[in-house]
């Protein structure tokens, strides 16, 4: 089992980081937020010229890793655009991306990019997508949308753990960037006449977010070798990726906030945005509750193998 990005796609995410620095860096969630309808125009285009949406990620291993660190480098910059689920796209139909939905009213992170889109359920079942007009602003909804899904077919249970993973890594850039903000604030803010980051408590609290995001930098990877292998538990290795990685979001946003204080929660500060717009990531499909409750539904009573699955027992 090798869970290591390959040096190709390590790149990829490199350039992709690059790209989209040169583009807005973080201006482009603020330009998107003023203007919805030109989001589309401000991100496609940009990855466009990077070749993202050549990418095969259901063909190809590289591709698929490649796939996932453009996801983490848009994560970073909280991208307004849908990269995961347009890279997430399923082979035999006709349509742009692919959004996992569940509940009566599904919803999506859609809104004003005209592009044609699918959703399957967990149970692979899958169908043609319509984005409803939202009522709010986008400040509001953070460009979530509901969605009117018309039955296609039932043939859906090889896109689901795709269609999860993807975007998990696009979470995991959030949480990159939101551990880097944390530790350039208090490395430059001072009380008591030194630096916050010289004090104890705020170097425990700096360390439990970064032990935290490094352990679902694990998971996303093996969750994505999952795929990669064709491993039947692969859906249920991307909901115990989702699950962990809710559970290191809310402890990261919050002792980022914590150490920001009132400042992480205005606009002038980018963990504000970037705070903003990870909520619909963190909350759709479903939450915590749900994706724990999905979870346990798929395992029953035996449990996910993890990473350590070629070590004998002890």
């Amino acid at each position: 089992m090798t869970i290591e990005l390959c040096d190709e796609a390590q790149e990829f995410g490199r350039q992709a980081l690059r790209a989209l620095r040169a583009a807005g860096g973080d201006e482009l969630v603020q330009a998107a937020e003023r203007e919805p309808r030109g989001r589309h125009d401000l991100v496609a285009p940009v990855l466009g010229a990077l070749g993202a949406w050549d990418l095969e990620p259901r063909r190809d291993p590289e591709e698929l890793e490649a796939a996932a660190a453009l996801c983490r480098s848009a994560g970073y910059w909280a991208t307004p655009y849908p990269v995961a689920e347009r890279l997430a796209r399923p082979v035999d139909m006709n349509v742009d991306g692919i959004v996992v939905v569940a509940g009566a009213e599904p919803a999506a992170a859609l809104a004003d990019v005209d592009l044609r889109w699918a959703a399957v359920t967990l149970d692979g079942a899958r169908g043609d997508v319509t984005v409803l007009p939202s009522a709010v602003s986008a400040r509001e909804s953070a460009f979530v949308a509901g969605l009117r899904v018309r039955p296609v077919d039932t043939d859906g249970a090889a896109d689901v753990a795709l269609a999860l993973v993807l975007p998990c890594w696009t979470l995991l850039g959030m949480l990159d960037r939101a551990v880097e903000l944390a530790r350039e604030h208090v490395l430059v803010r001072e009380q008591f006449g030194k630096p916050l980051a010289e004090f104890q408590s705020v170097q425990f609290q700096l360390t439990d977010a970064e032990v935290d995001r490094r352990g679902v930098d694990m998971l996303a990877r093996y969750a994505l070798w999952s795929i990669q292998a064709g491993r039947d538990d692969a859906l249920v290795d991307a909901l115990a990726l989702r699950s962990a990685i809710l559970e290191a979001a809310d402890t990261v946003f919050r002792i980022a906030h914590q150490l920001h204080g009132a400042l992480g929660f205005c606009d002038e500060a980018p963990l504000s945005w970037l705070s903003r717009y990870s909520l619909p990531l963190r909350r759709l499909p479903f939450a915590q509750i749900g994706t724990d409750e999905a979870m346990t539904g798929l395992m029953g009573r035996r449990g996910p193998a993890g990473l350590f699955i070629d070590i004998g027992g002890v």
